[in-house]
């Protein structure tokens, strides 16, 4: 299969080379194709929601286990119910607070969504992205799209439409080429129902936030049985996989202040040697000119600027395995605000609870 690449301009969809290729995108979909496109997020990999035989395509090009469910994403709340059979007071006001943006909710699925959507599950997650480009498409499209990353299971989420090709081309019909994603950080999930609010997988939105629609609202703490659980009984997608790795082993060194930085120059020391190439996702405050001098450094960003870290993690990851890293070192942020979401996709990534 060739995979066609379109580009579109974010700040330009007037112009007619942006509308072509949203309407050539939007066609693909209508087709039963499939098309990765770019959220506020990741790059998603979409295909028609109400189309079996087109869900089916994203979980051979992703080589996707049928058990792990995908997130649908529609334009406006008019197109909600072709995917949600009814909405709790929580939900609408949780839709109302972060609606467009990264949030997906788990509702009751309507029951004309085709199974595989929802990996059997009575609950399909929803959401409606802010990024301009998605919700053209979408909107053109006439449909609502489901939309896992756009990379092969289990591996780094993709921030460009590069890293999009590197797992994926000639496995899709088309690449939607609209440069970086805003955040890099995959959508918060939340199930909101009456008297209940657990927030599944962390991102952009934090848990503070879902409080302040949601006053009881929970982080999701899975069972000490979690990793060797069946597949079908994990409550909702994400939850106790490994997920966000790259090829390279990931060591990561936790702690606080000069501890963890003099905790990182020795790991650094440690795991330098002639036969093992090493990367290191080395944020500012962690530099020094003797540090990982013959290793593979990748410039992270600002330590104290965990928007920048978020939106630069996974490409970071990525440069680091195509440069030919064996073993990477990545210090972990603190568990505050969006430093939550980052620990989440770190420690899954490094296969370590």
């Amino acid at each position: 299969m060739e995979t066609l690449r379109l580009v579109v301009n974010a700040t330009d969809l007037g112009s007619d080379s942006s509308r072509a290729s949203i309407a050539a995108a939007a066609a693909i979909l209508r087709c039963g194709g499939t098309v990765a496109f770019p959220t506020e997020t990741v790059y998603g990999l979409g295909a028609n929601a109400l189309n079996s035989g087109a869900v089916a395509k994203i979980f051979a090009a992703k080589q996707r286990p049928s058990w792990d469910p995908l997130i649908v994403h529609i334009y406006s709340r008019e197109m909600l119910p072709q995917v949600a059979a009814e909405i709790s007071d929580e939900a609408a006001r949780l839709m109302n607070a972060f609606w467009p943006g990264p949030l997906t909710l788990l509702l009751p699925r309507n029951p004309h969504l085709p199974p595989a959507v929802t990996a059997g599950r009575p609950l399909a997650g929803v959401r409606m992205p802010r990024h301009p480009v998605a919700h053209a498409l979408i909107a053109a499209a006439g449909v609502p799209i489901a939309a896992p990353s756009a990379n092969t299971f289990g591996r780094t989420s993709p921030t460009q439409a590069r890293h999009v090709a590197e797992d994926l081309e000639g496995r899709i019909d088309a690449i939607l080429d609209s440069g970086e994603t805003t955040h890099g950080l995959e959508s918060t999930v939340v199930e909101a129902s009456a008297g209940r609010c657990v927030v599944y997988r962390p991102g952009v939105i934090g848990l503070e936030q879902i409080r302040e629609i949601c006053p009881g609202a929970v982080l999701y703490a899975p069972p000490d049985t979690a990793q060797g659980a069946e597949p079908q009984s994990l409550p909702s997608p994400g939850v106790g996989l490994r997920h966000y790795a790259p090829r390279a082993q990931l060591i990561l060194i936790d702690g606080q202040g000069d501890e963890q930085k003099h905790a990182f120059a020795v790991a650094v020391l440690a795991r330098q040697s002639p036969g093992v190439r090493l990367g290191l996702m080395l944020p500012d405050a962690f530099d020094s000119p003797a540090l990982g001098h013959d290793a593979l450094v990748f410039r992270w960003g600002r330590w104290n600027n965990y928007e920048e870290l978020a939106r630069r993690l996974f490409a970071g990851l990525r440069w680091l395995d195509a440069a030919g890293a064996a073993v990477i070192l990545c210090p972990l942020p603190q568990a505050d605000g969006i430093g939550v979401a980052i620990r989440d996709r770190l420690r899954k990534a490094a296969r370590t609870y």
